[in-house]
């Protein structure tokens, strides 16, 4: 076997959430080249059809669900509906997610509340369902969970106090459920650090701001949804099959943030 062939995921079958766009939409083509069919999932119909159709030109299957993500019950119905549709279920990338930020004395425990739901109770209600549908393939491969959480759930800056305590969470649930779910599943994440996503484009009209991430960051560059899409690939394929409860971080060698959003200090 070569070293190239550990990377290959051909015949397997992946769900990807926040499929639409930015990572989701760069991981779903990334596990589709490397040999998978994928569900694809995101509120906006249009987007996933795009996405789609970038898939099956690789020639692979994809399915798409249009759908609230943040419904729990909606989110757990994709493990089956991509078993029933693609025949089998070996890798879920927890994608969707996000919240924006907001100053401390402007965040209510309510919103509080559903950033934690948003980011982690969504990874926990599809990998709970997922879970024994994988399981039912007795094929002795080994399964793979991969969850998209944040460097500011490693880090701390102003604004962040919602996003970065619920992606700390989902780091923290990653290396929980991986430990329930070993061996035949193993559970990993990525730290990610700042991607030039839709979640960026106010920053790369200004230069100022963009210059203030790139000067920040040691590889001088903000990243691209595929060095993300790389991980995730590494992470569900034969590459990483000695890797279970473990965050990446993919963030161009960051260590603090690298954006001052000009939160201002506690006033009366």
């Amino acid at each position: 076997m070569s070293i190239l062939d550990r990377f290959s995921i051909d015949g397997q079958v992946a769900i990807v959430t926040g499929a639409g766009r930015g990572l989701g939409a760069a991981t779903a083509v990334a596990l589709a080249e490397a040999g998978a069919d994928v569900l694809i999932s995101a509120r906006t119909a249009e987007q996933l059809e795009v996405v789609a159709e970038q898939v099956r030109a690789t020639g692979r299957r994809c399915v798409v669900v249009a759908a609230d993500l943040s419904d729990l019950d909606a989110v757990a119905g994709l493990a089956q509906a991509a078993y029933d549709e693609l025949g089998r279920l070996d890798t879920v990338v927890n994608n969707v997610g996000g919240t924006f930020p907001k100053e401390f004395l402007k965040t209510s425990p309510r919103f509080l509340n559903e950033a934690f739901s948003f980011n982690v109770a969504t990874a926990h209600a599809l990998t709970r369902a997922a879970v024994p549908l994988m399981l039912q393939d007795d094929d002795g491969k080994q399964k793979s969970v991969v969850t998209i959480s944040s460097m500011m759930g490693r880090t701390a800056d102003r604004g962040f106090v919602a996003y970065g305590t619920a992606k700390a969470a989902l780091a923290h649930w990653t290396k929980m459920a991986a430990q329930d779910l070993s061996p035949r599943i193993r559970v990993n994440g990525i730290y990610v650090g700042s991607i030039l996503t839709s979640a960026l484009e106010f920053v790369a009209g200004q230069p100022e701001l963009m210059g203030q991430l790139e000067g920040k960051t040691p590889l001088g560059r903000v990243g691209e949804p595929e060095d993300i899409a790389a991980g995730v690939l590494y992470l569900s394929s034969k590459a990483g099959q000695y890797v279970t409860g473990k965050l990446i971080e993919i963030d161009g060698g960051i260590q603090q943030p690298t954006l001052d959003l000009g939160f201002p200090d506690v006033a009366p």
